[in-house]
């Protein structure tokens, strides 16, 4: 718990916006610090544990007596430290100029938000010019009026993914009135609507966010959107450095109470939260001026809202993202589906993969889309067509509305060939919707509205006033680079004109030279281009016909590949620099032409943030349409009941020759617990692997391999299934099972799908027994749907106590090999109802195998011996029996009463049938009972 010993002192600057020009002149300025007056002395403990980022000395990283930034609260500095390099505390901040800062709500833009900023000076806050107060425990330092009880104590630490991560957030936030710590990692799309939402949610006190986020004049749209939609909230500012998921694991570890360190296993791999909550937490204990004690905090995560959770041992385990066995083959459900045009098509896919949907009403527009595209051919090639011919459009926004800090011909360059790439863009859009124009589902339908945004045509007509109409993407890096060269158009700029003739004159010299060079040496050469060498010259020939099998002296840096001769010689090096330096002369002056037509679109540039999300969304929904041709897939339904019909697995029929064998799955909540049984190699793990891959392919809108699908809404996704020791965390096979267990008991709810697979294997037989068995009567108290394979037949025992358990087994048949005059097991790969039969299946696997003979004739002997001196499996009770089938018959009428579709005649044979087989088994008890009393 916070130890409340200690007030720090904060200071209120009236300081400008961030990015105004008062601002520029400064430079960023965004750390926070710590200030020491006479009326909160901070301890040398508190002191050091709240060292502010961002500072040298006794409170800096360089300092071997204080704890580093970021460390763990732990890791405390001996007593006096603080003190003791005080002097030079204050020198150094002071010198560095390093400030977190904090405006005044009269002082600051009406568009930003206020900056919480805390001068780094150890001297008198009065004498500095600067206000101080001392905040009360428990509650931020935002304003100068007291907090009340009733006002919001939430911070909150956003932290978005760069580079191709871009648009993975991560969430960590903690109320001060509660220790209790809220975790979250999602994918976002470029409107950010899940961080708006989740942070209204939690309607936060403050906001914590990377200094990189906020760069003066190039602050992130993330970074603008929150402060759009929070005016109200203070936000800090702070360096990325201390967002660090080395330091926020650690915190984790030390920090989280033992009945919630389950969540260590969750979060291990999502690195954006575990940065969110190392800068959540350093700067809670400087504000603060305390620390947690160990094993004091209620650390949870949440997954985004409206989608299903799936955590990374699940995503490992089922293959959705990379193939456990080939990280570079495509033999996963991501690679099963994955038919996008568009690099946004595909981060598309993958993040519904790892967040499946929870709303029926979306799946469903989903769905209705893919149907239209499967039942429409011509909308289906024509939008393919269109989607195709699409760049990286959230790159290309990206970049766009970057400003550059130095004007160099390689941002020239780049700002040119990104114009060229959104006039390309924006000439799909009419396409896009001549092919949407005719399209009847809503969500087609709301694409093709969102397409008629009037800005499309306005940002366009604005390029094409500026860019010639023939501009456009091509490959090749000599078309693009003539492309750059010819965009603005004639009679913009005099001196751009002069500059492009000057350029296709030694453009055209130097086709002439070579032109000379091979009527000269009676050579095939020919004109080539490359982006690292420019102009150079090739020739494909036989070397027989080189005179002395050598080329002209003349020519030099000479490589050959084959027949292939690649070559250069002194002119044309120079002519080549002369073409460079004209290039740099028009990329110089048509920048400047682009930067002033940005200027000018800018303002309408947020159009193109729907356009990304309309092509995304449509390349995906294609690419559900596109698998489903190449398969069998059925559209799937959504009740109460998991229900698949002759469903196969999606991965495995891409990698065999044969279509895999098709099983029936039939899960309701009267029968939501099923124990699967069968011989080594008989079927089990694949068979649960397909239901999960089954159910999330439902929930993201595709449809799904089987002849047909009902789906249970699944929250939650949890597997155990591997069977691997851990060494980074020196677990061994049966602690991982154990770790693994323990989350799935702590976050089940009633609407988790949950997939165990031999749990019990890495400890002795008994113990394996009594902690499944365990674990099965806490699982069948909730209406989860599980599906739990082993080998303990005495676990099979347990339908006895629970009408809701089913036993199913899958079958194996028995060949006569006759060539080595033994009995072999056919796999049939059937799932049937019912206990297994098979009984010593190991030691026949163990028979086929290398093991000596006289091992296996040991083995079976003492198996036959230990199999005596185990009890005979205790028969069910016929009152059991009795009350299982009026169990079974209670839940068949509540199941049809909820979802049945059926027609009254129909539904009227369907209840008879359902009476007689009711009447049929009832005797069936009735006779068991009077042969008992007899």
């Amino acid at each position: 718990m916070l130890r409340p010993d200690i007030s720090p002192t904060f200071s209120s600057v009236p300081a400008a916006s961030p990015c105004s020009p008062e601002a520029r002149s400064q430079g960023p300025r965004y750390n926070f610090g710590l200030q020491e007056t006479p009326l909160s002395r901070p301890s040398a403990q508190a002191a050091s544990a709240s060292s502010p980022p961002g500072t040298s000395g006794a409170a800096g990283d360089r300092s071997g007596s204080s704890s580093l930034p970021g460390h763990p609260p732990s890791a405390l500095p001996p007593q006096g430290s603080y003190f003791r390099n005080k002097r030079s505390f204050a020198e150094n901040t002071h010198a560095s100029n390093v400030m977190l800062g904090t405006s005044s709500s009269s002082a600051r833009d009406s568009n930003y938000p206020q900056i919480l900023k805390s001068p780094l000076c150890a001297g008198n806050p009065q004498r500095s010019g600067y206000k101080s107060w001392t905040p009360q425990m428990g509650y931020s330092a935002t304003s100068s009026s007291a907090v009340s009880a009733h006002s919001p104590s939430v911070i909150v630490a956003v932290v978005e993914g760069r580079g191709l991560a871009r648009g993975e957030i991560g969430m960590a936030s903690i109320d001060l009135k509660s220790p209790q710590i809220v975790l979250s990692q999602f994918a976002d799309n470029t409107t950010y609507a899940k961080v708006i939402t989740k942070l209204k949610i939690l309607s936060p006190l403050e906001i914590i966010m990377s200094n990189t986020a906020c760069v003066v004049g190039n602050s992130t749209k993330l970074f603008t959107l929150i402060t759009e939609n929070f005016k109200n909230v203070n936000f800090t500012t702070i360096q990325r450095k201390y967002f660090n998921e080395t330091k926020g694991l650690e915190y984790i570890e030390q920090l989280c109470i033992a009945e919630f360190n389950t969540v260590l296993m969750e979060v291990q791999s999502k690195y954006y939260c575990l940065a969110a909550v190392a800068a959540l937490l350093k700067y809670v204990e400087f504000i603060q001026n305390s620390v947690y004690a160990p094993k004091s905090l209620k650390i949870c995560f949440q997954g985004s809202e409206q989608t299903a959770m799936i955590d990374s041992s699940s995503a490992q385990n089922l293959e959705l993202l990379i193939n456990n066995q080939d990280s570079r083959n495509n033999h996963t459900l991501f690679g099963v589906l994955n038919y996008t045009k568009t690099p946004g098509g595909s981060r598309r896919l993958r993040s519904n993969i790892l967040e499946p949907l929870v709303d029926v009403e979306t799946i469903n527009m989903r769905l209705d889309c893919v149907q239209e595209l499967l039942q429409d051919e011509e909308l289906f090639f024509g939008l393919q067509s269109v989607i195709a011919r699409f760049l990286d459009t959230e790159q290309l926004l990206s970049v766009l509305v970057q400003i550059p800090k130095q004007d160099t011909v390689n941002v020239a360059e780049s700002k040119i060939t990104n114009l060229i790439y959104l006039k390309h863009t924006l000439e799909l859009v009419d396409p896009l919707k001549i092919t949407l124009k005719n399209c009847n589902t809503p969500l087609l339908r709301a694409y093709y509205g969102s397409l008629e945004d009037k800005r499309f045509g306005i940002i366009l007509d604005k390029i094409k006033t500026v860019i010639n109409d023939d501009a456009r993407y091509m490959k090749g890096c000599l078309n693009m680079r003539t492309q750059k060269c010819y965009a603005v158009r004639s009679n913009i700029n005099e001196f751009l004109d002069i500059a492009r003739r000057t350029y296709t004159e030694i453009v055209d010299d130097i086709a002439g030279m070579i032109t000379q060079l091979a009527e000269k040496y009676s050579l095939p050469l020919r004109t080539s281009f490359s982006s690292a060498r420019g102009f150079f010259i090739q020739m494909t020939t036989d070397c027989t016909v080189l005179p002395n099998d050598q080329l002209p002296s003349e020519f030099i840096k000479i490589s050959k590949v084959k027949n292939s001769y690649s070559f250069t010689s002194a002119d044309l090096i120079k002519m080549n620099e002369r073409c460079q330096e004209s290039l740099r002369e028009i990329y110089h002056m048509t920048y400047m032409i682009v930067c002033k037509l940005l200027s000018e679109i800018y303002e309408h540039i947020h159009c193109l943030y729907k356009l990304s999300d309309t092509v995304s969304m449509l390349d995906m929904l294609l690419s559900f349409a596109h698998a489903c041709t190449l398969s069998d897939y059925v559209r799937p339904e959504f009740t109460d009941t998991l229900a698949i019909k002759q469903g196969w697995h999606p991965i495995l029929e891409r990698i065999s020759v044969e279509k895999p064998v098709a099983n029936n799955t039939y899960i309701t909540e009267g029968s939501n617990f099923f124990i699967i049984t069968g011989p080594n190699m008989s079927g089990k793990s694949t068979y649960l692997k397909q239901i999960a891959l089954c159910q999330i392919m439902a929930q993201i809108g595709s449809y799904v391999p089987a002849e047909y699908s009902s789906f249970r809404i699944a929250e939650q996704i949890f597997t155990r299934i591997s069977t691997d020791d851990d060494i980074e965390t020196n677990s061994s096979t049966f602690m991982k099972e154990m770790k693994e267990v323990a989350y799935i008991l702590h976050n089940a709810n009633d609407k988790s799908l949950i997939l165990i697979d031999e749990l019990g294997r890495g400890t002795n037989t008994e113990e394996g027994i009594g902690i499944c068995y365990a674990v099965c009567e806490h699982l069948l108290s909730l209406k989860a749907f599980t599906l739990f394979a082993t080998h303990f037949l005495e676990l099979c025992q347990i339908d006895v106590l629970y009408p809701n358990v089913e036993n199913m087994h899958f079958e194996v048949q028995h060949v006569k090999n006759t060539s080595r005059n033994k009995e072999a097991i056919l796999y049939t790969y059937k799932l049937s109802k019912g206990l297994t039969e098979e009984k010593n299946y190991g030691l026949k696997a163990a028979e086929v195998s290398s093991l000596p003979p006289s091992i296996v004739l040991d083995a079976k002997d003492i198996t036959t011996q230990i199999t005596r001196q185990i009890l005979q499996n205790q028969r069910s009770a016929p009152e059991m029996e009795r009350q299982r089938a009026v169990y079974h018959l209670a839940t068949r009428l509540v199941q049809t009463a909820r979802n049945s579709q059926l027609d009254p005649d129909s539904l009227r044979t369907y209840l008879s049938n359902l009476k007689k087989k009711y009447e049929v088994d009832f005797p069936r008890a009735e006779q068991d009972s009077e042969k008992t009393e007899e």
